[in-house]
């Protein structure tokens, strides 16, 4: 047999040996694991126990946030337990601004709830222009805080006390 070959065989087989010498040889099996399928099983178990039931034909879910933004989800699954008032909405959610998705809000809205976009719109604008006044107003007393006001004339004070030391 030859040499080169036979050193090559040891390698790999040394390679594969998990115990010690003349144990035998065997190879390490890894397992994958879906993370995904996992998750949802638990969330399904934590659903039941809520006794929520699925509600299908949700094609998406907007969450208006004190901040003026909103999150978005597309395509959300929805359960629900109506009698304990419980829903839960899972899926990928995004956020995003008030003014990215009032186009496609606008047709889906009655007459009241138009009212109340108004309202949330005012809030939000006012809101803003109280960031931008607060960003202003910060770099304006940052600059003060730095130098502090002249209260006395030291220089002054200095001389009187080196007269009264010499006297």
């Amino acid at each position: 047999m030859d040499p080169a070959k036979l050193a090559k065989l040891q390698a790999l087989s040394a390679a594969n040996r998990i115990g010690g010498k003349g144990t035998v040889r065997r190879k390490i099996v890894r397992k994958t694991k879906a993370s995904g399928a996992q998750d949802d099983k638990k969330l399904q178990g934590a659903l039941k126990k809520l006794n929520v039931q699925p509600i299908p034909g949700v094609e998406e879910v907007n969450m208006f946030r004190e901040d003026g933004n909103v999150l978005h989800f597309t395509a959300p699954k929805v359960h629900a337990a109506i009698s304990a008032n419980t829903f839960a909405i899972y899926g990928t959610g995004h956020v995003k601004e008030l003014t990215e998705l009032v186009p496609g809000i606008l047709n889906q809205l009655g007459p009241d709830s138009l009212a109340s976009l108004r309202k949330l719109a005012e809030s939000y604008q006012a809101i803003q222009q109280g960031q931008q006044r607060q960003a202003s107003g910060t770099a304006d007393e940052e600059d003060d805080d730095d130098v502090p006001d002249l209260v006395e004339n030291f220089d002054v004070d200095a001389e009187t006390k080196v007269e009264a030391a010499l006297d």
